[in-house]
């Protein structure tokens, strides 16, 4: 992959922003005063949303970004402002418009599942004033220099058509790509752009053409280029990729390991193609890309953004073993831990030598990683193993052991440790749960200051390796 992480492209976003508002929580009970679910909040926290997305994709891939839109003169306007400034984005064609609302979603989420959302907007289109005064201050930042603009539509009445053939017109006149993500059924409003990106069910809406196979695709995708007199037309497929339409069809695929949420995976999309085309790579390279990104988005909860270092591992593991891909440094088990936290993920911790794998081990395993969303195994190295257990052990070599744990459909990750104890291990990933086998009962279990809850799991009697060594043993006799 070309270097893209270097480069430093300014890209101008114009759309509707808004702030995308969660509470995190579980549920363990019903209300007495209706039937619904009661929602322990134990988290609160306030992203940029809408074309916002874009804006927060684009920084954590390295752009320069600069927004267009119009928000209200309140509180929740002044507040993404200074979220906008807090990202380092430039905010000179953000204009306030004391008669709208900002946009604010607040969603409520229980044990990682949305339970309910709650909108405080405005919908209809800015005035006609409010239209020439943002495409004065576009065409003012054009002027300055941008590589490339993108429009994020979301449909809360910034891009009019006015404003947005306007944006198109004065991107056109300095030679400047216009990439769009569009909303509703009506795509004449997009007319000249260089390339729209609506998903399949977006782009059957538009074209009136139901997408079902190749033929409907290559069918939607042509009439909506040559319609809307576009360069390409580009037609997301979900876990199928993306398929581009220029001078012929082309559809690049990509893998979704895990879906855990598919909210903006288009934003995702739109950020990356645009990023990496002003860094001058093809639209082929841009798609493949893209699809990256969208893929390690939607393994996420929320709105959410992917780094170029997600990026490249994510690539990385496509081609490697996914069972290999489970087998963690250190250090990398620390970068992991780090983004598991910020989706909120309950992380479970166990450790053990697990030299000859067997019915106990599994069982073990599989009850702990039901008190969690990630289990987390730290391996005894040889060395470490040899100490504990005596010069004749382990049996299985580390890397043997690592691999067949990580193999398991109920672990997530295996890191290997070389000392005595885990305590620097689950130092570095702070677990909320520390699991450890019954015969810990009334001992101290090493690491318990550290972890938010330890549990207890009995193991299956009479399922043990030294038991299966001592058998082993009798039979060779």
């Amino acid at each position: 992959m070309k270097d893209y992480d270097n480069c430093r492209p300014k890209i101008l976003v114009v759309g509707d922003l808004m702030i995308d508002h969660y509470l995190w929580g579980k549920t363990e009970r019903i209300s007495p005063e209706a039937p619904v679910p009661v929602i322990d909040v134990s988290q609160e926290t306030e992203v940029l949303g809408g074309a916002g997305n874009v804006v927060n994709n684009l920084v954590a891939l390295g752009a320069e970004v600069e927004v267009a839109s119009v928000i209200g003169a309140d509180a929740d306007g002044e507040r993404l402002e200074r979220m906008l400034e807090a990202l380092g984005v430039g905010t000179s064609a953000l204009l306030k418009d004391s008669g709208r609302t900002t946009t604010r979603k607040s969603r409520v989420i229980a044990s990682h599942q949305q339970v309910i959302r709650f909108d405080s907007e405005t919908r209809q289109s800015v005035t006609a004033e409010s239209e020439a005064k943002l495409l004065e201050r576009i065409g003012r930042l054009l002027d300055e220099g941008v590589d490339t603009v993108l429009i994020s539509d979301y449909g809360k009445g910034v891009l009019t058509e006015g404003v947005t053939q306007g944006v198109i017109g004065l991107a056109k006149e300095r030679g400047v790509r216009v990439v769009v993500d569009p909303k509703g059924r009506d795509y004449s409003k997009y007319r000249g752009a260089t390339a729209i990106t609506p998903n399949k069910k977006e782009a059957s809406e538009a074209t009136g053409i139901a997408i079902v196979d190749e033929a409907s695709l290559r069918k939607a995708g042509f009439q909506l280029k040559e319609e809307l007199e576009l360069e390409r037309a580009i037609i997301t497929l979900s876990e199928e990729g993306m398929a581009i339409f220029g001078e012929e069809m082309r559809v690049i695929p990509t893998v979704a390991k895990e879906v855990y949420d598919v909210t903006g995976a288009g934003d995702t999309v739109i950020a990356t193609l645009g990023y990496v085309r002003a860094c001058g790579g093809s639209i082929d390279e841009a798609a493949r890309i893209a699809n990256a990104a969208a893929a390690v988005v939607v393994g996420k909860l929320g709105s959410a953004t992917a780094t170029w270092d997600e990026i490249i591992a994510y690539e990385k593991a496509l081609h490697e073993s996914t069972t290999d891909h489970r087998i963690k440094s250190r250090e990398e088990l620390a970068e992991t831990v780090r983004h598991l936290k910020k989706e909120g993920r309950k992380i479970v911790f166990t450790n053990g030598c697990f030299d000859i794998l067997h019915l106990g081990h599994v069982k073990y395993l599989q009850k702990a990683a039901s008190f969690g969303d990630v289990l987390i195994v730290g391996l005894n190295s040889d060395d470490s193993v040899r100490r504990l257990k005596g010069s004749d052990r382990p049996v299985n070599p580390e890397y043997d052991r690592a691999y067949l744990l990580a193999a398991l459909e109920v672990v997530d990750y295996v890191t290997i440790f070389d000392e005595d104890t885990p305590y620097e291990l689950i130092r570095i990933v702070e677990p909320d749960i520390l699991v450890k086998g019954g015969d810990y009962a009334g001992k101290e279990v090493v690491g318990s200051d550290i972890a938010k809850e330890v549990r207890l799991v009995d193991f299956v009697e009479g399922r043990s390796t030294t038991a299966t060594i001592e058998k082993m043993r009798k039979e060779q006799q």
